[in-house]
């Protein structure tokens, strides 16, 4: 109901407001009715158990039946995705991504290329400005921290910090969830190692993360094998540096088979933001458009927050009490992120760039 103030300007303001959700109703319905048209939506690197991909995935899908979702290389980093989308520029075809979901460093990279198509959901204004870029290239949709997952049938004696793992104990124990090269998520495992030796983030973090893993491989404990949910069952790799969402669903799906402890190391406890984006040659720019809107409205975020990720309008959520008790009791103890750190954007460039540019001569170790 309006408040009665009795001024035309209050009624002007009021009529506006009513005039304005009408116009974005009926570009809603326009962009599903677009949408449909094209009828699929071509995803790349989500897989299933990230994130709650696969819950948010079948959402979109029995939202807009209509729709085909067509998912490449789930297992992708997020270099992978911008090499996608330039290999495609001119491909209309199946194989060319409409969305990106990458690091956040990855972010002005592909703008700065021209690889990707401005657009600004309908909860925009519900985005910290910190997380995305003001004219809506890509802007932030969840975060997590890095951790331990270990297979605790295998590993006895748990890590609590960066520094346990350089102990003989864990030889051929130790692995990242990524090439260190192309992952995001590999590439802030080696800048958090660097960061808990007490470096200053960016490029001296960066460098201290590189003789961290070097010393680590020398060790003999470092295993080249991208870690996931089943080399951590198999005992192939039964410490996984993963960010916590991942290792808490991985953890999950295995059910006890074998038991799996998340940790949250001592220090350098960093969290990273990830970022979506639609391609500039999206073959169904509606379409992907489309997907923006359910993955930053109440539901789409939610179902991220239900896969033990923290939702990049958690704070708007948490204040319009629409968060359910029962995701909040799923999340781990608050008290483990409190030292979490958010490495400015031009601080994980710097990383980055000495990460992905020094492995090969530093740790010498080829990831696969």
């Amino acid at each position: 109901m309006l408040k009665r103030t009795g001024t035309a300007l209050s009624v002007t303001a009021a009529l506006l407001m009513v005039s304005t959700a009408i116009s974005s109703a009926q570009d809603m319905a326009e962009l599903e009715a677009a949408a449909k048209a094209e009828g699929m939506l071509t995803t790349i690197a989500l897989p299933h158990d990230w994130c709650g991909y696969g819950d948010v995935i079948a959402g979109f899908k029995a939202k807009y039946p209509e729709i085909t979702v067509n998912e490449l290389n789930p297992d992708a980093g997020s270099a992978d995705e911008l090499e996608a989308v330039r290999a495609n520029k001119d491909n209309k075809g199946p194989q060319a991504p409409d969305v990106l979901d990458v690091g956040l460093a990855f972010g002005p990279q592909a703008q700065a290329e021209g690889l990707l198509m401005p657009y600004k959901v309908s909860t925009w204004d519900s985005i910290p400005d910190s997380a995305k870029d003001a004219d809506g290239h890509w802007y932030g949709d969840y975060y997590g921290v890095l951790s331990f997952a270990v297979n605790t049938d295998i590993v006895q004696n748990l890590p609590a910090d960066w520094s346990d793992l350089l102990k003989p104990e864990y030889a051929n124990s130790v692995a990242l969830a990524g090439d260190p090269r192309a992952s995001n998520q590999a590439i802030f495992g080696v800048h958090a190692a660097g960061l808990a030796s007490g470096a200053a983030a960016g490029e001296a973090a960066g460098e201290a993360g590189l003789n961290f893993f070097s010393e680590l491989n020398k060790a003999g404990n470092f295993v080249p094998t991208i870690g996931k949910s089943g080399t951590l069952a198999q005992g192939a790799t039964p410490i996984v540096i993963w960010w916590d969402y991942n290792a808490l669903s991985g953890r999950d799906a295995l059910n006890g088979n074998p038991p799996v402890e998340v940790i949250v190391p001592a220090s350098g406890v960093v969290a990273g933001v990830y970022v979506q984006a639609i391609s500039a040659y999206a073959p169904h720019p509606n379409a992907a458009k489309l997907w923006m809107e359910y993955l930053y409205s109440d539901e789409g975020q939610l179902g991220w927050l239900k896969g033990y990720c923290h939702p990049i309008r958690f704070n708007d959520l948490a204040a319009k009490g629409v968060i359910p008790q029962e995701m909040m009791d799923a999340l781990p103890p608050a008290a483990a992120y409190e030292k979490a750190v958010f490495p400015t954007l031009e601080e994980q460039d710097a990383a980055k760039q000495v990460i992905t540019g020094k492995w090969d001569s530093t740790v010498g170790a080829n990831v696969q």
